[in-house]
């Protein structure tokens, strides 16, 4: 397989409603040979990583008249939700020990260097030229098309509203005393979107009964920082899922409870798919 076998795949409605937007970096599933011809770790324990399937339960949102974004390459060959710049040097030969986040620090960098229980993916580390492929080949263009969606948004509708999908594992959330949440929500602590638009969030997913938590413990990655600009109205809000009520863990198969939480993620989608902004373009002028 090669790089366009990875492509961006970008869903549209027959009428997009509000300018709002899903995404979906990390639910990619596509290995090539050349990738796992270079792993330790056969495909299933690779696929820990992803957040599977939630571009499945996005699926429905150009229905409903949202955008969807999607990446197919996966997680464990580049990171999409971080800073090209945050390359691990024990992954990638030649890359100076400049000081580094604690994403990095822990193996998660743009090129990851483990995936969960800090499984180690490569045999080998990177030469630096193959670094750079990666990020050219899947991380630029997912983060070109991003871009271009939200400016799209923004001249059609005064505002672009990203609510950028993930799903956590049910172990993530095992040091949390009281009731476990359902979903967590990063804003980037307010920084990354407008109270309304995070409220409306909350407010559609307690209406399905499900429990949700703000900023705590994912406050938002590089997508929430690098793209939330309330003052701009564009807002980006980190939706993360418990994989446990949709997905075995271990063997990374739909369970019985998946048709029930795509059916209720769809009436959430469906509600926040028309989110209005607080200040509209005419699309007449916006389209000249």
């Amino acid at each position: 397989m090669t790089e366009t076998d990875l492509p961006v795949l970008i869903d549209r409605p027959d009428r997009w409603a509000s300018g709002v937007i899903f995404g979906s970096p990390h639910s990619g599933r596509v290995y090539p040979d050349w990738f796992l011809e270079g792993t330790k770790l056969p495909p299933e324990t690779l696929r820990s990583s992803e957040d599977a399937f939630v571009d499945r339960l996005i699926a429905c949102a150009p229905a409903f008249g949202a955008v969807t974004i999607r990446a197919q390459v996966p997680r464990a060959i580049v990171d999409l939700n971080r800073a090209p710049d945050e390359i691990d040097p024990l992954v990638v030969r030649g890359v100076p020990r400049h000081p580094l986040n604690q994403r990095t620090l822990a193996g998660l960098g743009v090129i990851p260097r483990v995936v969960s229980q800090g499984r180690a993916i490569l045999e080998r580390p990177l030469d630096r030229a193959e670094a750079e492929r990666r990020i050219d080949a899947y991380w630029r263009p997912y983060h070109q098309a991003l871009t271009a969606l939200i400016a799209e948004a923004r001249a059609w509708f005064g505002q672009a509203i990203l609510i950028d999908m993930h799903s956590m594992p049910h172990d993530a959330l095992a040091h949390l005393h009281g009731p476990r949440p359902d979903m967590v929500l990063g804003n980037r602590h307010g920084l990354s979107a407008a109270a309304r638009v995070s409220d409306a969030i909350v407010a559609a997913v307690e209406a399905e009964g499900w429990r949700i938590r703000r900023n705590s413990p994912f406050a938002g990655a590089y997508i929430c920082s690098a793209y939330g600009r309330p003052g701009q109205n564009i807002h980006v809000v980190q939706l993360e899922i418990d994989r446990a009520l949709y997905m075995d863990e271990k063997t990374i198969a739909p369970h019985d409870g998946f048709d029930d939480v795509a059916a209720r993620m769809a009436r959430v989608i469906r509600k926040l798919a028309a989110l209005e902004g607080d200040g509209r373009s005419d699309p007449a002028i916006a389209a000249e």
